[in-house]
């Protein structure tokens, strides 16, 4: 029935630190970018070679995500990555710090976790 996830949305509050975090460090690509003039905010969708898709948005006045304590709902955004040494090595490089690389104990996977400028929770997740 479900073929894969299309999008996820993300609310940011400086919309152009944001989007240069999300096009230049991490490399996703402009799919489409709207200013909404009777809402007075951006929405752009960013795109990953495999289809996957950001939509960027800005209001004015959005409140602050809660991420400590961890809150109910979304938890984080978990990235696939071939080599997570390179691309942690990139993300340093850009002045994004990952936390250490853990093992998880179910599939023996390495993985990390960084965030993005506004503190969303990201992983990252080797194959």
């Amino acid at each position: 029935m479900l073929k894969g996830f299309h999008h996820v949305a993300v609310i940011c509050s400086d919309y152009p630190r944001s989007k240069a975090f999300y096009t230049d460090v991490l490399g996703f690509s402009v799919i489409d970018e709207n200013y909404r003039e009777a809402r007075d905010s951006y929405k752009c969708d960013l795109g990953l070679p495999d289809g996957s898709q950001i939509e960027l948005f800005s209001f004015p006045g959005a409140p602050q995500r809660p991420s400590r304590p961890e809150a109910q709902g979304l938890r984080h955004l978990a990235f696939k990555v071939d080599n997570l040494d390179e691309v942690i090595n990139h993300l340093t490089n850009k002045g994004v710090e990952c936390e250490p690389v853990r093992i998880d104990e179910y599939t023996g996977k390495r993985f990390t976790f960084f965030q993005d400028p506004d503190g969303l929770p990201l992983e990252l997740y080797e194959r």
